[in-house]
């Protein structure tokens, strides 16, 4: 039926050729008209003459009509070419012109910049999806999907997909579950991730498996989270650490050059937990920023000044960021508003011009400091880093200007447990099935938070991109380790027996990694929402308000399923 409409140029001069898409515009300039219409190539104008049969059917269209023309292309006058369109040095003169679909005023117009709430956009995603930029994310999610599979079919890896329909496990977040219909009373759960059977898949002797996976979550939602989202997997057999992390960044540099054109430098910067939360606050630092933080304990220890004083008493530090600018008050009372949100008890602050110091806490201080204005929060250990990451990145979003477009890192070797801060139980860091170090596993049974868990996390942009462990391949491991973090026996049996029946028989040394798919794009595109690169995703609510789920089902259905829905006042 067609040309694409992005495809006409120069090479159809004087041939005549049918394109098909929809009326973005019609113009009537002094009884020529002049239509542009897209689709998903780009965009062409064509003209219909003031003698053309077609031109009262020209003058009626609307925007959004789908229209089939036939037509002629001709070299545009040179003060007519339009530069910002690939097709503007070409239009196509009308020899024929059918309304295929009409369409009323919608709502809003799919262009790139959309005067409408996110909400009406989600409402009509069809016509949001008719956006050149959105149009263009989800065709760059199909290349991502092809660069990625055709890099691991190239290595070794075979495409297996796993259930949807599976078992509830305690895995962090709450599972979607399903009500079985041949079951009365049983539930399904759909996959947090694919972990356990793709253990199971390397006990099978599968070597090297990787899926696109869909995962689900029921956990509140933010601009990189979704109920459903989707991530790539993988698992080798027979592989230490340093295995999955060059085969890793040999697929993020890939992917990287072939779909955005951006060449990124191999080995990338690794950070062990413990100096990635000293340096920067957190496990997943945002190295486009250069500063770090600085430990300001011991020039504030014994200096008169009393909340210092009381803060390194009690067994505190006072830990600072610096920014360059020099802030007025305002931004500094905007910043510690901002970090009181976060738990700090408030902020203290000094400026340098590279001389003198002043400000709220100057007097307490002295040395040389290089120009900028500086921020301290104190709190006790287990906190104090974060909050200080936390005002990190408040400072540097708010003021610093980054010196790169992608920073990417490594962040190791983790520790295996942590406590639960409120009832002082163990719980697994990342999660229960990672295999200690040779050096850390000593203290299992002794100083259990001593023990270092062979994990590693994939950082881009200050975004946890991906993260993954060489597993416990011995039975026996797996369950001391479960039962570490409070799981009895019965429960071990229920959740996990099917795991550790694998593991039993003869598991090979196996490991791997889940990379946020969904993440990964947004972050390489620079957009600051996984939504804009899903083509139906959920609200912040969890709702699909283009097919308005989730709904109520009919009471036959929740017989059939053996439920019965309670109304709470």
């Amino acid at each position: 039926m067609r040309t694409y409409c992005g495809e006409v140029s120069l090479e159809h001069i004087d041939r005549e050729i049918s394109v098909s898409g929809w009326v973005r515009r019609v113009r009537d300039l002094g009884g020529v008209i002049f239509i542009n219409i897209r689709d998903i190539s780009g965009e062409v104008q064509c003209v219909v003459e003031p003698d053309s049969p077609y031109y009262d059917t020209a003058k009626s269209l609307g925007s959004q009509y789908v229209v089939q023309i036939k037509g002629t292309v001709r070299k545009r006058p040179k003060n007519m070419v339009n530069k910002d369109m690939k097709t503007g040095e070409v239009e196509i003169v009308i020899n024929d012109l059918q309304v295929l679909n009409e369409s009323p005023t919608p709502p809003f117009l799919p262009e790139d910049i959309v005067d409408v709430s996110e909400e009406v956009r989600l409402r009509y995603r069809f016509l949001d999806l008719r956006r050149p930029k959105l149009q263009n994310n989800i065709v760059k999610r199909s290349q991502l999907m092809k660069l990625v599979r055709d890099f691991l079919y190239e290595h070794g890896f075979y495409e297996i997909d796993t259930p949807y329909l599976t078992k509830s496990t305690p895995e962090g977040a709450r599972d979607y579950v399903v009500p079985s219909r041949l079951h009365p009373g049983k539930f399904y759960a759909l996959p947090q991730s694919p972990q356990l059977y793709k253990q199971i898949l390397m006990s099978a002797g599968f070597d090297r498996y990787f899926q696109i996976a869909r995962c689900f979550r029921d956990e509140d939602l933010r601009a990189d989270r979704q109920p459903e989202f989707t991530q790539i997997d993988l698992e080798m057999s027979f592989v230490d650490v340093e295995d999955v992390l060059s085969l890793i960044e040999g697929l993020i540099t890939h992917v990287f050059d072939k779909l955005i054109g951006v060449k990124l430098k191999r080995p990338f910067l690794r950070l062990s937990y413990a100096k990635s939360m000293e340096l920067y606050g957190s496990d997943k630092p945002d190295l486009r920023y250069s500063n770090t933080l600085i430990d300001f304990t011991d020039t504030l220890s014994g200096r008169g000044f009393k909340v210092a004083d009381s803060i390194i008493e009690n067994g505190g530090k006072i830990i600072g960021v610096r920014t360059g600018k020099n802030l007025s008050r305002k931004e500094i009372d905007n910043l510690q508003n901002a970090i009181k949100k976060e738990g700090a008890g408030g902020l203290l602050w000094f400026k340098s011009d590279g001389q003198k110091l002043s400000g709220q806490i100057a007097k307490f201080i002295s040395g040389q400091f290089e120009e900028g204005t500086y921020l301290l929060v104190g709190d006790k250990p287990d906190r104090v880093y974060r909050l200080a990451g936390t005002l990190r990145n408040l400072v540097n979003y708010r003021f610093e200007e980054k010196t790169s477009p992608f920073a990417v890192l490594w962040v190791t070797d983790f520790p295996l447990f942590e406590k639960n801060p409120d009832t002082g139980a163990l719980e697994p860091a990342h999660h229960i099935f990672t295999m200690p170090t040779e050096d850390t596993i000593e203290f299992l049974d002794t100083e259990p938070e001593k023990v270092i868990g062979k994990q590693y996390d994939l950082v881009i942009n200050g975004i946890e991109m991906g993260s993954g462990s060489i597993r416990n391949h011995r039975k026996e491991l797996q369950i001391k380790l479960l039962k570490m973090i409070g799981i009895d026996d019965k429960r071990i049996e229920e959740n996990f027996g099917f795991l550790l029946e694998a593991l039993e028989y003869g598991a090979p040394p196996h490991g791997g990694i889940a990379i946020g798919f969904d993440r990964l794009l947004a972050v390489m595109l620079g957009l600051e929402s996984i939504r804009d690169v899903i083509a139906f995703p959920k609200t912040t609510s969890a709702q699909a308000l283009y097919e308005k789920a989730p709904d109520f089902i009919s009471e036959e259905q929740l017989r059939e399923l053996h439920l019965k829905i309670i109304k709470e006042n």
